[in-house]
């Protein structure tokens, strides 16, 4: 039987967070996890160069049942404290945009920088290693695994959503939650990529495959997020996509300004005046690729010369690519989601503490709890702040 202070389940942001907080408290950390590598998904973020926090994050910038209950985690560790930590390191940075810090070189400096952190404090990891059954005990807990029996005085379960399983991703820390009593909001997809089936619509998403257009102004449901759109084969993605989906329900409308930068009927109109020879495909072929200008205008228009355009017509015309309706067939789903929304119900867990209400000595950090962040470095900042907080009393 091995036995220590704290075990952390998941060695993912979150969980390497926790794990060499506490050790730098004098805890002794034993920190597991099933797959052969730590943070996979620390790796493969912000397209390998990690988007490891967001200069503006706020509580605004979270979804969850429980609005209120990610402000004390966030206001005691936030992302100056994280940016510190970094500095500190050496890790080159920089901002991409709309306050997204990304790493200079490789999303690998900030896993070994994380890592570095556990093996000063101490932190004893274990790869490979499975959990195969919890129970509580009059001190603590008994953790059947892998690598044999475990007993522990604080558990932390820092496992994740079910985003992306084919970097492991699995419901363990939801099972976790149900056995020792709480309650799990429903889950799915969220940050996610739309796919679309309507036959004409599809079709013009396969033939502009891989272009992206930027500046759309991306509304649902009383939500907008002003960024790039991408089309896919399957459908539409791109920051201003992905951030929508998350407010998203299946039969919902989106609605995307593609220009939301100009006053459409006024341009076209002042375009038909100055150039009233130019075809209409030719001139939104100056705004968008010349395919997709194509594209529009056979698939929306019938593109001719600007002056032979009624001032209804160009209105017309100017609606259409303001505010163009769609409704999506679903979502790529799990596999392509950057997120899990839903999870542990946060009102049966401390906000301080992150410590269960059902089961003294049992945590939960990360993204395994209902709070989900907006794209752009805040569902890491909110791994940060979760994991610190918890390890603060484990």
């Amino acid at each position: 039987m091995v036995r220590t202070d704290v075990v952390v389940i998941g060695a993912g942001a979150a969980g390497l967070m926790c794990a060499f907080s506490a050790a730098a408290r004098g805890r002794q950390v034993l920190l597991l996890d099933h797959a052969n590598k730590a943070g996979k998904k620390i790796l493969m973020s912000g397209g390998g160069r990690c988007n490891f926090t967001n200069l503006y994050t706020e509580p605004a910038n979270f979804l969850s049942g429980n609005p209120h209950f990610c402000k004390s985690a966030l206001a005691r560790y936030t992302q100056w404290d994280f940016i510190e930590m970094v500095s500190r390191h050496g890790v080159p940075y920089h901002e991409k945009k709309l306050g997204q810090l990304f790493c200079d070189n490789k999303a690998s400096d900030i896993l070994g920088m994380l890592l570095e952190e556990c093996e000063q404090a101490g932190v004893d990891l274990r790869l490979e290693t499975a959990v195969q059954d919890i129970d509580k005990t009059d001190d603590g807990y008994q953790l059947r695994t892998g690598a044999g029996p475990v007993a522990c005085q604080s558990l932390v379960i820092a496992t994740g959503g079910l985003s992306i399983p084919t970097l492991g991703a699995s419901g363990f820390g939801y099972q976790v939650a149900r056995h020792f009593g709480h309650s799990v909001l429903p889950t799915r997809a969220g940050l996610v990529p739309f796919t679309i089936t309507e036959p004409q619509l599809k079709s013009m998403c396969e033939a502009l495959s891989g272009t992206s257009v930027d500046d759309c102004l991306v509304s649902c449901n009383g939500q907008s997020f002003r960024e790039n759109i991408l089309f896919t084969h399957r459908g539409l993605s791109g920051p201003a996509i992905l951030q929508v989906s998350s407010y998203w329900e299946p039969g919902d409308a989106i609605e995307i300004n593609l220009l939301p930068q100009l006053n459409l009927s006024e341009w076209l109109d002042e375009q038909r005046q100055e150039r009233p020879n130019t075809e209409l495909k030719t001139l939104l072929g100056e705004l968008f690729t010349r395919k997709m200008a194509g594209l529009l205008a056979e698939h929306w228009f019938v593109s001719k010369p600007l002056k032979q355009y009624s001032a209804n017509e160009l209105t017309m015309i100017a609606e259409r690519l303001a505010s163009w309706r769609l409704v999506p067939a679903g979502t790529e789903g799990y596999r392509t989601a950057e997120v899990t929304l839903g999870g542990v119900d946060t009102r049966e867990v401390s906000s301080k503490t992150m410590e269960s209400q059902k089961s003294p000595g049992l945590y939960f950090v990360g993204e395994v709890l209902d709070v989900t962040g907006h794209l752009g470095g805040f569902n890491f900042q909110w791994a940060w702040a979760s994991g610190y907080a918890a390890a603060q009393f484990v």
